[in-house]
């Protein structure tokens, strides 16, 4: 037995670090953007396996480029409609078809645009898109056949908003063979807007494009549907920084960006005169010496520093917003181990769908400038070199299994427990005896009681792993642990002593063949009660079920990612309060992702365990059980919708009810009602 006590107040490491080449960069970027995309996404789930894939040579550069002549009255997309979400304006069935399930991209030849006059409507293509297409074509993604695209990207370079006509480029677009109101087509841009306005968002016409931006607001951001992703830094490519340790650094707050308005400079420069050398606040050097690059050097008066090496010597680095809400600065600041403080109102941070921002950053509404120095002096130490420790990388996603995820990995059990130490141990062992059980992980709620000492655990042959909460929550089921290495996680109750080792292989057997469904045995049905006019929770054995129970159930450990960091209103916190509803609230969460139904499994029903009392457990007090109700008819409010799917059916082993001897049977044991 392997028994370790550790606090669940440590997650998973989520900001991935920067890389130091342009072509390491855009890879990744790409693949997160994918991943960006998916994550809430109507084909999240979509089956991926790998294939050797075509080069890109972003078309011989010496070779003539065909030519496109725009006429004036070209159509133009509509503006852009805001409206959309994958369920919408996104073409799932484009990327069902492809041979084995592949999701594969396709990038439009290389084009010289040109309007009525001649004149071209864009600069050439920049370095930047350039190499952002070359990764996408050295990528498992990309196909050179256009029938078999999933995604559509083009080759006109609309990075900087700068460098484009708006009317033209929206018209260049509207050429495109697969256009289509842009469904299912990606754009790129990193500084969008110009000029006096500085709009958030691509300003050319793109209509149902979905849009990979660097600076959306809260206003021109589509949730679930467009990518939120970082402005890119040639700093940040070029630039290799040594590695530092957590911990104090010479300077406790510092400012490092040139372009900062005169008002915000001025509460900076506040900051420095009130805190003295712990504050550092950089500008544009005015002093240097002739050939010396400028944006490699910041000043303090006549002090040279530089950069962005200057920043390894803060503990927090000021990341303010410009005319820009997306800077470059942010990733600077990551690369070099600076604690970013984003001083941006309304500002998306990149891949905030799957990146928990609150772990390796501070943000400060702008209008609390002046205070940062006390708001950044509350964060305890530890805290502090938690989010120093923070590193740029991506969180897995059920989308990269393979069709069926392979059975050697097998699947980590969670058993949430408070104090009844003999059933837990009854479980364990249980548990213990499934083949493909990896791991087991206990999640001690009890903050009054220690955890039995670890010469009393059962002595099993996997690793079992205890993990003390900082507060009783139910929600605490549900956390990504760090622990949790299997694609596969087995949540299931202390008091859940019944089912059988054939059971629960078979039921993971299940979930390998559907891994982005909620796969279990206790089974529930919602219904609509007509004289009350609202949702009710069924616990009667039916012909139907819509839920099954977390108590025993298998789903992907993405799902803890999605439910601890992205879970809509105040569920989670309605849950913990109320201590009930976890279970449906997954459900929920499950439902309204893949839009799918859950699996029951096996005929099981009865799940009560003998030996527990209504004193041991919460789901046998009235009130707990009216509030189930309760719950469907918030949650439902809540997602704005009913997302759980009404089913007829289970799954059984084939042989399990035929009259054949027992010793051919793959699950003899399956158990009973």
């Amino acid at each position: 037995m392997c028994a370790s006590v550790k606090h669940s107040t440590r997650g998973p490491a989520l900001i991935p670090r920067m890389k130091t080449k342009h072509r390491i960069y855009y890879v990744a970027l790409f693949s997160v953007v994918l991943l960006g995309l998916l994550a809430t996404g109507v084909f999240q789930f979509w089956p991926h396996s790998i294939e050797a894939s075509g080069d890109w040579a972003v078309e011989k550069r010496s070779a003539a480029l065909p030519v496109v002549r725009l006429p004036s009255d070209s159509p133009v997309p509509e503006r852009g409609d805001l409206s959309c979400r994958m369920h919408t304006c996104f073409d799932v069935y484009r990327c069902g078809f492809n041979p084995k399930n592949k999701i594969k991209v396709y990038i439009y030849s290389l084009k010289k645009y040109v309007d009525e006059l001649g004149v071209p409507v864009s600069d050439t293509i920049s370095r930047e898109y350039n190499e952002l297409l070359s990764a996408i074509a050295d990528s498992d993604y990309y196909t050179e056949d256009i029938s078999r695209a999933c995604l559509f990207v083009p080759s006109i370079d609309l990075l900087s908003q700068h460098a484009l006509r708006i009317r033209e480029t929206a018209q260049a677009l509207a050429q495109l063979s697969r256009w289509d109101r842009g469904t299912n087509h990606l754009l790129f841009n990193m500084l969008p807007g110009g000029p006096p306005d500085y709009n958030t968002a691509l300003d050319v016409p793109r209509d149902r494009a979905l849009l990979a931006g660097g600076g959306f607001s809260t206003w021109t951001y589509r949730q679930g549907y467009d990518v939120s992703i970082p402005v890119y830094s040639p700093l940040s490519a070029e630039v290799a920084l040594p590695e530092k340790e957590p911990g104090p650094r010479r300077y406790f707050l510092l400012s490092s960006q040139m372009a900062v308005h005169p008002e915000y400079r001025e509460e900076l420069e506040a900051l420095q005169a009130k805190h003295g050398e712990a504050v550092l606040v950089l500008d544009k050097c005015t002093n240097l010496s002739e050939g010396v690059l400028s944006v490699r050097k910041r000043c303090h008066k006549h002090q040279v520093f530089d950069y962005p090496q200057v920043l390894q010597e803060a503990t927090f680095c000021v990341v303010l917003r410009g005319a820009r809400l997306g800077q470059a600065v942010l990733s600077d600041v990551l690369q070099a181990g600076c604690v970013p403080v984003i001083i941006a109102d309304s500002y998306i941070l990149p891949f905030s769908e799957v990146l928990d921002w609150k772990r390796a950053s501070v943000v400060v509404p702008e209008e609390k400038i002046a205070d940062v120095y006390s708001i950044l002096q509350s964060i305890p130490r530890r805290q502090i070199e938690e989010m120093q420790r923070q590193k740029w990388s991506s969180v897995s996603n059920p989308l990269f299994l393979p069709l069926i995820p392979p059975q050697s990995q097998g699947f980590t059990a969670i058993v949430l427990t408070y104090d009844r130490v003999e059933s837990l141990f009854r479980v364990i062992t249980e548990v213990s005896k499934v083949p493909s059980l990896s791991k087991l992980l206990v999640v001690w709620n009890n903050q009054n009681k220690n955890p039995p000492e670890d010469s009393l655990w059962p002595k099993i042959r996997v690793p079992l792993k205890v993990v003390r909460t900082a507060e009783n929550k139910l929600s605490n089921r549900f956390f990504p642990y760090d622990e949790i290495e299997t694609e596969a996680v087995l949540a299931i109750d202390d008091d859940i002593i019944m089912l059988t080792s054939d059971e629960l292989q078979f039921g993971y057997e299940v979930w390998r063949e559907f891994p982005d469904r909620l796969v279990g045995y206790p089974g529930r049905l919602h219904l609509w009660d007509h004289e009350m006019n609202k949702w009710k929770y069924e616990s009667e054995w039916t012909n139907e079920v819509s839920m099954v129970l977390t108590g025993a159930a298998f789903y992907h450990k993405y799902f803890n990612y999605l439910y601890t960091y992205k879970m809509p209103g105040d569920i989670k916190n309605w849950v913990d309060a109320h201590m009930n509803c976890e279970d449906i609230a997954m459900n929920f969460l499950v439902a309204n992702v893949t839009g799918k139904a859950v699996i029951k499994v096996t005929p099981r029903k009865k799940f009560k365990c003998p030996e527990c009392t209504a004193i041991d457990g919460l789901s046998l007090d009235q009130t707990h059980m009216v509030e189930r109700s309760e719950c469907i008819n918030k949650f439902a409010s809540v997602f704005g919708t009913m997302p759980l799917k009404v089913v007829e059916h289970r799954a059984d082993p084939v042989l399990y009810k035929d009259d054949f001897p027992e010793k051919l049977k793959s699950f003899p044991n399956i158990g009973s009602l």
